[in-house]
Parts: C-alpha cells; sequence; structure tokens
C-alpha cells in the first residue's frame, strides 16, 4: 500500500496553478475519502460499466480512475461492488462523468468517489468502451499517466506528480 498523502487543493493552486488545469466543480463527493490523488487512468464507455468493472478489478497501484460516461443519467457505471473491488484492488479513487448507485455503502468504503449523480439502475453489460485512452469532458483533457488531485474545493490535474508538504 502507498502512503497515503494529504493535501489541499486550494494550498496546491497556491503552489503551482501555472502548471495545473482546474476543472470547474461540478462533482459530489460519495466515498468515504474527501480527498485523493493519483495518477490517471481512464475509461471511455456510455450506459455500459464492463470496462470500469475491468478497471477496479485489476492492480490500481494508487492510481485515480476517471471515468467518462458522457454525462449520462440514464444508469449508474459504479455501485458498491466495484467500489469494494476497487479498494482491494488499491484504487486511490474514482471520478465519474455520470452516475453511481448504492451511495449509501459507498459512503462507507476508504475510497474516493466522485460523481455527478445517483440513479438506481445499473448498467448494461455489453463490453463496449475504451480504456487508457485520453478523454476529454468538461472542457478538460485526461492523459493516463497524467495526475489528478481531488477534495472538496474541486479536481485539478498537473502533468507531474505535485511535491506535497
Amino acid at each position: 500500500m502507498t502512503k497515503i498523502k494529504k493535501f489541499k487543493t486550494a494550498d496546491l493552486c497556491d503552489d503551482y496553478s501555472d502548471n495545473l488545469v482546474i476543472l470547474s466543480q461540478q462533482f459530489k463527493s460519495y466515498g468515504k475519502k474527501e480527498s485523493f490523488c493519483g495518477q490517471i487512468s481512464t475509461v471511455k464507455c456510455f450506459n455500459d460499466n464492463s470496462k470500469v468493472r475491468e478497471a477496479v478489478t485489476s492492480a490500481g497501484d494508487g492510481k485515480v480512475l476517471v471515468v467518462d460516461g458522457n454525462a449520462s443519467t440514464d444508469c449508474a457505471l459504479l455501485g458498491d461492488m466495484l467500489a469494494e473491488a476497487a479498494v482491494k484492488n488499491n484504487w486511490a479513487g474514482i471520478i465519474v462523468n455520470g452516475c453511481i448507485r448504492d451511495s449509501d455503502v459507498i459512503a462507507e468504503i476508504d475510497l474516493g468517489v466522485f460523481a455527478l449523480s445517483t440513479i438506481p439502475l445499473k448498467s448494461v453489460k455489453k463490453d463496449i468502451g475504451e480504456r487508457d485512452v485520453e478523454i476529454e469532458f468538461m472542457s478538460v483533457k485526461f492523459k493516463p499517466g497524467n495526475y489528478i488531485y481531488a477534495d472538496l474545493d474541486g479536481v485539478i490535474i498537473s502533468e507531474t506528480e505535485l511535491e506535497i508538504n
């Protein structure tokens, strides 16, 4: 397990703002961890969480999974079982441009989870989607290997790992 780094995105912005991409805050925090960071790994999918399952059941190595579900509110791309799998496989957090479900259970899971909203309906499973490709939403590009930092104040991205004091 990697050592937990304590940080505030506000402090990182103070120190590194010229080198950061700052998202407009539209996410709600659902996981037990209210701040998390790590290298970006991505999934691009639409109403099918097969690639999310594939990702969280593989070694996370302290990374953050960024899921572009095209801001769909049709179904959930993450539920309690996948959140538990993410913790078991050492993912630092998951950011979903879409919905999750089982939010009451996810709130007790030691994982950072940000999403747009909740919906109780599960997704289809047709193995449609892509992993570890550059994705873009909210006018921001998410590149696998870059670093993402998230807390209740916002989400920021850096091409390199930031020194946290």
